[in-house]
């Protein structure tokens, strides 16, 4: 999605702050202590988007079938676990075969896992995330300018069910929309739990080989046991996986849905340039810090990123392209 884009969404679709802090109309996101937001770290929040009528089962059912068609739907291995390859969890189909509506009609059985992928791609959805971006930026903060690529992406699930471990390229807004869940998530800054060379080789090649969940590490994340109207911001690269059992079931009540509503900035696309920077400085035998350390020597290689960016034979193992706007 270009920048331009969104912006139109949000003109149309996104609702302006009142002075008392919340949004006009009846969709809201809203933080316990507003004074102490910051979008450059973990932020838990409120919403009420789990009552929006797009959120309903009947309506993601239908969602999903029109998803299908394209690939955008994903499954879940069942003897997937936190500590399993994100690359090696995920199929194009259902691990019994069934289509996309018999998934949902027995979306409540254990070792049901279904995620829509890109769901923007829908207009009604499109305009859904517009609804929680323009929600984000009253509540949880203005830090994150020049925002880009709005994507959604929703998981449902019968428990006893997980989220591997990973990283993403993308800051996140996750919304807990039915069930509980319980999200984990670790400091991006805290290299002991995914060392600097495997987060740019994520950001450049987009491989999550050496993204891999240390046991010892586990006890530095930070827990959130999420039910419906919770939810949690971290930024780009913020380590995060989720887990989701049986205690809180009973009959009728058995499907946990939560949704990542993504979107890249400024910030993180300076971050990648820096990366790209990097990496060349590298090549030549140069020290090359890591984005974030030394603010006034990042400022100098990102516009050397952004050119670098433009010759893209120069990086054949590169293959992020599509995250640079360079490369539209």
């Amino acid at each position: 999605m270009h920048t331009a884009s969104l912006n139109d969404d949000l003109a149309i679709h996104g609702r302006p702050a009142r002075s008392d802090g919340c949004n006009e109309g009846p969709w809201r996101l809203w933080v316990d202590r507003p004074e102490g937001s910051d979008t450059h770290r973990i932020q838990p929040f409120h919403h009420n988007f789990h009552e929006h009528p797009l959120m309903a089962l009947p309506r993601l059912a239908r969602l999903a079938e029109s998803l299908w068609p394209k690939g955008q739907c994903r499954f879940m291995v069942p003897e997937a676990t936190d500590a399993t390859p994100l690359s090696s969890a995920f199929r194009l189909r259902s691990p019994d075969g069934r289509h996309i509506d018999e998934v949902f009609r027995h979306l409540d059985e254990p070792d049901s896992w279904v995620a829509l992928y890109n769901v923007e791609s829908d207009p009604d959805y499109r305009a859904f995330l517009a609804e929680v971006i323009a929600a984000a930026r009253s509540s949880i903060g203005q830090a994150h300018t020049g925002i880009f690529r709005v994507c959604g992406y929703l998981f449902l699930s019968a428990p006893p069910s997980v989220t591997p471990f990973h990283i993403d390229r993308e800051n996140n807004l996750w919304l807990q929309l039915r069930g509980r869940k319980t999200l984990t998530v670790w400091d991006r800054q805290d290299r002991d739990v995914v060392p600097a060379e495997a987060v740019e080789k994520f950001i450049l090649s987009g491989s999550l080989d050496d993204v891999k969940l240390d046991d010892s590490m586990r006890g530095r994340g930070r827990t959130f046991d999420s039910g419906p109207g919770d939810g949690v911001f971290f930024p780009s690269t913020s380590p995060h996986m989720t887990r989701s059992d049986t205690r809180w079931t009973s009959p009728g009540d058995g499907v946990t849905v939560s949704m990542g509503v993504v979107f890249y900035s400024s910030e993180t696309l300076r971050d990648a340039r820096v990366h790209l920077c990097n990496r060349s400085l590298r090549r030549l035998g140069l020290p090359a810090a890591f984005p974030g350390r030394h603010p006034w020597m990042d400022a100098a290689k990102a516009p050397v990123g952004a050119l670098l960016a433009r010759h893209r034979k120069v990086w054949p193992d590169v293959s992020a392209w599509s995250y640079f706007p360079e490369g539209h």
